[in-house]
């Protein structure tokens, strides 16, 4: 049974002690699973995401002729351990102009991006659709890349998808190609994953390439996964655990004023001294997921003064580009709390996601009572007094999930389209209503009936 149309949050001061666990990162699993396909020999995954996005791309494997095996994993529902069978860069199976084998990539930019290019390295037509807003997302960037390295690619007007990719094998001769990331890291990933098997000499341009923590992180995994079988960890999600984070720091706002620069020294060893809720299992030290930094962008969003800034000089600024990955929107809605004014910027890609993010973050919020000026790529948050409303979620999983956490401390925050979070963390409202210490007990009501929804029915479906 899926969640109702439309949910509310009642606010509840979460206990102190809660260490809550959530499930892998979707950026990695992802990514994992294509290295997996294209490696020689079994390779298991462990901790990997089982969500909306990853289903897609298990399933578009599977069409592609791919041996998946996913096992539950007793330790987190929305977890799974998932076997490939890698065939040494060979794909199985191909269409043909006539018949081109579809494949489905939802509103998966990871799958989108990453299949367009792995499906070049198959023998025949490939055909790739997906979501109404998938169709308006870019593209153009890696298509043109994989033009420059002699695919044939035939795209729908302007570049997007529904695109027909003629799969030719890898090349004879090491190849180079440019692609631009301006509109999208994945854009770069999707080559990268894929260079090694098919003689592709990638090279990167457009918005700060050496410093894309994406593109790193593709790097670095590229270096380290075990190419002949074996097996491989996924790092719990960094931005689903942004959520239970800022859910104990506004709820539990006395924390904030014990803050000092002590706390910055601790926070990696005894983060429970520092904050009332953490997230087990936190990759502190990663070098992959650049939304592992959101405790510390969290404490310095509340205490500037405690990391040698004075915002009575000087505006307190977070970026997407240095800072924060998604998780920069579970900042930018929890933002209203702080005792001065906030600059979020370069925020330009968040347009181009699920939805028109910027767009939608401004909108919402200002429903709630938040004070937000946007200019240009920038969102300029406001201390304000913040007050309910009903959030349209623009089917995105994110909008969900951070307006969500607002509602712990803001009364009649009612939340539409709830089943969205499937996307990225199927059990996030389980997460909120569980028993501490596992949970944060809170209470969720049926939008319209106003009735306590029971634990098994939080399921996102």
């Amino acid at each position: 049974m899926s969640l109702p149309e439309t949910i509310e949050i009642v606010p509840t001061r979460v206990p102190v002690g809660c260490k809550v666990s959530v499930p892998g990162s979707k950026s990695i699993t992802n990514r994992a699973l294509i290295l997996a396909a294209l490696g020689d020999g079994r390779t298991v995954l462990r901790g990997a995401l089982w969500s909306e996005d990853t289903q897609i791309m298990v399933d578009a494997l599977r069409k592609l002729g791919f041996e998946v095996l996913v096992e539950p994993d007793p330790a987190q529902y929305s977890n799974r351990t998932i076997t490939v069978r890698g065939l040494n860069g060979w794909i199985p199976a191909g269409g043909t102009p006539a018949a081109p084998l579809e494949l489905f990539v939802g509103n998966a930019g990871t799958a989108a991006r990453f299949l367009a290019a792995f499906v070049c390295l198959g023998k025949g037509v490939y055909k790739l659709v997906g979501t109404e807003r998938m169709h308006q997302r870019p593209q153009k960037g890696l298509f043109n890349a994989l033009r420059q390295l002699g695919y044939r690619v035939e795209p729908a007007p302007g570049d997007k998808l529904p695109a027909l990719i003629y799969g030719s094998g890898p090349l004879a001769t090491p190849t180079p190609c440019i692609v631009d990331i301006t509109e999208s890291s994945q854009f770069a990933s999707a080559l990268l994953l894929c260079a090694n098997t098919g003689k592709w000499l990638v090279n990167v341009v457009g918005e700060n390439p050496d410093e894309s923590p994406y593109v790193a992180m593709t790097k670095a995994m590229i270096e380290r996964f075990p190419k002949l079988g074996g097996e491989f960890v996924i790092e719990p999600d960094s931005s689903s655990g942004s959520y239970f984070w800022a859910a104990g720091i506004i709820s539990h706002p006395e924390y904030i004023n014990t803050w000092t620069s002590h706390s910055i020294e601790i926070l990696a060893k005894h983060p429970e001294r520092v904050f009332p809720v953490v997230v087990e299992g936190w990759p502190f030290e990663s070098e992959w997921q650049i939304d592992s930094k959101f405790p510390m962008v969290l404490m310095r969003l509340f205490r500037p003064d405690i990391f040698g800034i004075d915002p009575q000089k000087n505006l307190v600024t977070i970026s997407r580009k240095s800072d924060l990955g998604d998780s920069i929107m579970t900042a930018i809605v929890v933002a209203s709390f702080a005792q001065q004014p906030t600059l979020f910027e370069d925020l330009g890609r968040l347009r181009l996601q699920e939805c028109e993010r910027v767009l939608a973050l401004r909108t919402e919020l200002s429903k709630c009572g938040v004070v937000v000026v946007e200019s240009g790529d920038t969102l300029q948050i406001e201390p304000s007094r913040v007050h309910g409303a009903e959030i349209e979620t623009y089917n995105d999983h994110r909008m969900a999930m951070c307006f969500s956490i607002l509602g712990l401390r803001v009364a009649n925050m009612r939340i539409r389209n709830p089943n969205c979070v499937r996307k990225t963390f199927p059990d996030f409202f389980q997460k909120l209503a569980a028993q501490p210490p596992q949970g944060l007990g809170v209470k969720i009501l049926d939008g319209n009936t106003r009735s306590q929804i029971e634990l098994d029915r939080l399921l996102a479906s």
